[in-house]
């Protein structure tokens, strides 16, 4: 059997997945191994190939049976997978600078490497379980977590763009200014910007502005007593409970993300709209709840643009792994390896 590996790796795990010709996932749960990318490349890549060598065998195949690795990290890295020279937060190592995280694979493992950045493969997986990867359908992904990841994808392809930042949806500025109940609010991304989507839908976002923001409009609430970054962790469990700070606080982050998605859909006109990430994993009533304030949130729509429907992307844990793959399963096709 030929499969695809997919590699989801980031600071301090190595997520798997495995694809075959059917499209049909060989692991469907969670299968980690520690990263140790602290360490530095030379470390790290020989952890991604250990631990990959262990989920091969878990389904009970062989290194000889994969063509393919599709490999997916967080940024900033080129379209071909060249990390930043200014390095990253999950990649602090001096000798990750300029790291060539293709090259450094294919060289280990004898195989051929694709690359997507964490945002764009979470964006492909969700686009796959919509629509497959034979599609001409586009879909736009908001992946809200401690930032704000996503991706565009056009016929089934990701939107990398010329220098590999396609997709930085999270640094798309938006009129939050039009939110209800933000008067005189100054959302501050960590990029520098005001405003951006990541500034307004992201867990730093709730520690950095949005408590000590709202907090004063709810005197004695307990988390007035305590530390902000502790605070922040237990919003999203307490807004699904009904507190009503906490409720406040996702209903302006549900409006920005109804301000962005109009911003797609006049660009984009998509057939799919998607939200994923930490934010949203939680019961069924909770993220209908969210939508409906996403759509709440929107500008009127034209007629033939207002039944675009949104989607809670699936299997969060391991949708950067499954996008991967998928990526990689597209260039093994083209190649004629698969």
């Amino acid at each position: 059997m030929r499969v695809v590996a997919g590699v989801d790796l980031g600071g301090t795990a190595v997520n798997y997945t495995l694809i075959n010709e059917q499209e049909k996932f060989l692991i469907e749960n969670l299968c980690e191994h520690p990263s140790r990318a602290k360490e530095g490349p030379s470390i790290c890549m020989q952890q991604i190939v250990e631990g990959l060598k262990i989920a091969v065998a878990k389904v009970g195949l062989t290194m000889a049976d994969v063509a393919v690795l599709g490999l997916d990290t967080p940024g900033p890295a080129s379209a071909a997978g060249v990390l930043s020279a200014k390095g990253s937060t999950n990649f602090v190592h001096a000798d990750w600078a300029n790291y060539d995280m293709c090259k450094g694979l294919s060289e280990r493992l004898g195989l051929p490497v694709t690359y997507l950045n964490d945002g764009n493969a979470g964006a492909l997986w969700g686009h796959f379980t919509i629509f497959g990867t034979s599609t001409r359908e586009t879909s736009i992904s908001a992946i809200i977590g401690t930032g704000l990841g996503g991706g565009v994808i056009i016929g089934g392809v990701d939107l990398k763009g010329r220098g590999g930042f396609g997709g930085e949806l999270g640094h798309v500025l938006i009129p939050y200014q039009s939110i209800r109940g933000v008067e005189g609010m100054v959302p501050e991304c960590n990029c520098g910007r005001v405003g951006d989507l990541e500034s307004m839908c992201s867990l730093t976002a709730i520690g950095k502005t949005f408590l000590p923001y709202f907090l004063p409009k709810f005197p004695g609430h307990e988390f007035g007593r305590m530390e902000i970054g502790q605070a922040a962790k237990l919003v999203r469990g307490r807004a699904e409970n009904g507190d009503p700070l906490c409720r406040e606080i996702f209903r302006v982050q549900a409006h920005a993300l109804g301000l962005f998605f109009d911003e797609m859909i006049n660009t984009f006109d998509p057939d799919a709209l998607m939200v994923g990430g930490g934010a949203i994993e939680t019961g069924a009533e909770f993220q209908k709840w969210f939508v409906d304030e996403i759509r709440a949130g929107m500008p009127p729509q034209r007629e033939e643009q207002e039944n675009i429907p949104i989607y809670i992307m699936p299997n969060g844990d391991t949708a950067g792994a499954r996008g991967a793959a998928i990526e990689g399963l597209r260039i093994a096709r083209q190649r004629g390896l698969m």
